[in-house]
């Protein structure tokens, strides 16, 4: 097994970098050529049923209204009932042709099954679920003195995107639906003040990669990283002063996340050019550090 070990530690990664160089030219004009195709297959979202965790403020408020733009119809979940109302008028004045509102806490698994089966048994479907509900406390790892404030991060980012999912999917698998999961750039920036909601967001992106493998071609799934966009998640005076806050129009990344839903793609960073943080992670490390 040793010798095993060493042959492969000594032969896998250059004969690995041989075939990618070979290899990926090709592989990158064919994924060309598929999203060719995927533009002119381009999935309309009119009278589509949307469900949206977190929708009362921030992506899931405009993706909501960018949804409503394109005459789908909408079921909006928070906890904050009077905003999520607020939110659904405009949305109807939008163009969304009925909106209603569920207001639940999607860290608790019995009220993620609840609104779940009422956005289906008001709707007939369920054709996307948009995983955006979460929450962000910024504190260095030895300043938590409360261990639930830890818990309710992982609770809220992680866990209610994973019982929302657990109870959408058969209804989902019946339509050939779609997963939206808003997760983070952050994932891999590795932030101070940051670590448990960069865990929450890494959780996230592991978690519904392994999903997509398991559900196979039946649902979509397409992992949305956001960079800092203006929401009141970014309003804090850390972000503010640190620089962390960007004119990143939230407008524009729900806009942005629906096209990339629509088409089908497995991935969105937005703003596109922080994908060049996660090269500069892979690659060199120590930067980053």
């Amino acid at each position: 097994m040793d010798l095993l070990h060493n042959l492969l530690n000594t032969m896998l990664l250059p004969l690995t970098l041989t075939v990618l160089f070979l290899f990926t030219p090709p592989f990158l004009f064919l994924k060309f050529l598929w999203s060719l195709k995927r533009s002119i297959y381009f999935d309309n979202a009119t009278d589509k049923v949307i469900l949206i965790t977190g929708a009362s403020s921030g992506i899931g408020e405009h993706v909501a209204y960018e949804y409503a733009k394109r005459g789908a119809r909408l079921a909006l979940v928070a906890r904050r009932e009077d905003c999520l109302r607020v939110v659904a008028n405009k949305a109807c004045k939008l163009g969304s042709p009925e909106v209603i509102v569920l207001r639940a806490n999607v860290s608790k698994v019995e009220e993620c099954k609840r609104f779940v089966d009422e956005a289906v048994s008001h709707f007939g479907q369920l054709d996307h679920l948009v995983n955006n509900a979460g929450i962000l406390h910024l504190r260095l790892f030895e300043d938590f003195s409360q261990l639930s404030d830890i818990a309710s991060i992982m609770d809220i980012n992680f866990w209610g995107s994973v019982y929302s999912t657990h109870y959408a999917v058969p209804h989902l698998r019946k339509s050939k639906g779609k997963i939206v999961v808003i997760a983070s750039t952050e994932a891999w920036l590795s932030t101070p003040r940051f670590s448990f909601y960069n865990a929450s967001k890494a959780a996230l992106i592991s978690f519904f990669e392994t999903l997509r493998t398991e559900l196979g071609q039946d649902i979509g799934i397409t992992i949305v990283n956001p960079g800092v966009i203006e929401s009141e998640m970014t309003r804090s005076d850390y972000l503010s002063e640190g620089g962390f806050r960007k004119n990143n129009k939230t407008e524009g990344c729900a806009k942005a996340i629906l096209d990339s839903t629509c088409n089908g793609d497995m991935y969105l960073t937005e703003p596109s050019w922080m994908k060049v943080g996660f090269w500069v992670k892979t690659l060199c490390p120590e930067v980053f550090e």
